[in-house]
């Protein structure tokens, strides 16, 4: 599967050099000339005398040009650095040096008139911002994985199985932990369309508004055979995840006795998604946890 995160990191060496040599030549014309008159930007100078202290420096564009260079040009570069150098800090930087410039052109709205270019960098402040912050959560994402030698005791009970579907994989940690606990069978319900990477995401958005079931590659194992079966399913827009609901349909009338674990991003215990189970599957659950989960970090919702 194609890494999101590569293709934000990508995104955010473009915003963080066009911003960073940009500056960097914008400072330089400042420096060397000072009144602003080679570039024609001396008429911007009446307008820095609305800003604290502009009778000792804002008399000429030395000061605006050091903090041009060091406020939008040698931080951007360094954090285009470190980005091409893939290191972690890369992307945090990248993200809040689009505030940064985000905040510098909220000065500029102070000063100037409207005007398109303070318009301009100011968009591309926050699509650096909103690219850093991207970054940030699919490297968190790719970078959660599930160890399964970690689990040994996984199939140690013959008549227990866990059935859980997961996109991004903290609901196959909650199915993993929950079969090495009991001793239980995996089994992961597969869907036979796309889930994964930015398009799976939306695909399954629809899905969720929609509250469909979500067509599933056939269910290969023999469900009537196992005296409990424990059903993970992630939370898709507040409802039950369409490849659970799939299975569930598959799977009604086979199950004897089910108990259910949800996995999702808000506070509530989605009550709701147990009781959808619970009609399709012609049954009544044992039992109801609760995960919300952010970026690999999960805490149960009591009542």
């Amino acid at each position: 599967m194609r890494s999101r995160y590569e293709t934000a990191r990508r995104i955010l060496v473009f915003w963080t050099l066009f911003i960073g040599i940009g500056a960097v030549g914008g400072a330089a014309m400042m420096l060397l000339d000072p009144t602003g008159k080679t570039m024609g930007m001396d008429g911007m100078l009446p307008y820095f005398q609305v800003l604290p202290f502009a009778e000792v420096v804002f008399q000429d564009l030395t000061f605006s040009g050091f903090a041009l260079l060091i406020v939008n040009g040698l931080t951007n570069l360094t954090a285009a650095g470190l980005l091409l150098a893939r290191k972690k800090a890369g992307v945090t930087l990248g993200g809040i040096f689009g505030i940064t410039l985000m905040l510098w052109i909220c000065i500029q709205f102070y000063m100037f008139p409207p005007n398109f270019m303070s318009t301009a960098f100011f968009i591309f402040g926050f699509c650096q911002a909103a690219t850093g912050y991207a970054a940030w959560v699919f490297r968190q994402q790719e970078s959660f994985t599930v160890n399964m030698a970690d689990y040994p005791h996984i199939g140690s009970d013959p008549t227990r199985l866990v059935v859980y579907f997961s996109r991004m994989g903290y609901g196959k940690k909650l199915a993993c932990e929950e079969a090495e606990r009991t001793g239980a069978a995996l089994y992961e319900v597969r869907s036979s369309g796309r889930t994964e990477g930015t398009l799976g995401f939306w695909w399954c958005g629809r899905y969720g508004m929609h509250r469909w079931a979500m067509p599933i590659r056939p269910v290969e194992i023999d469900l009537s055979a196992y005296r409990h079966v424990t059903i993970v399913s992630p939370i898709w827009v507040f409802a039950l995840a369409a490849p659970m609901r799939g299975f569930c349909q598959a799977a009604a009338g086979k199950i004897r006795e089910a108990d259910y674990i949800l996995v999702h991003h808000t506070g509530g215990r989605h009550q709701n998604a147990a009781e959808e189970m619970d009609a399709l599957l012609g049954l009544r659950h044992t039992g109801l946890r609760s995960y919300r989960c952010r970026m690999g970090s999960f805490q149960e919702i009591k009542d």
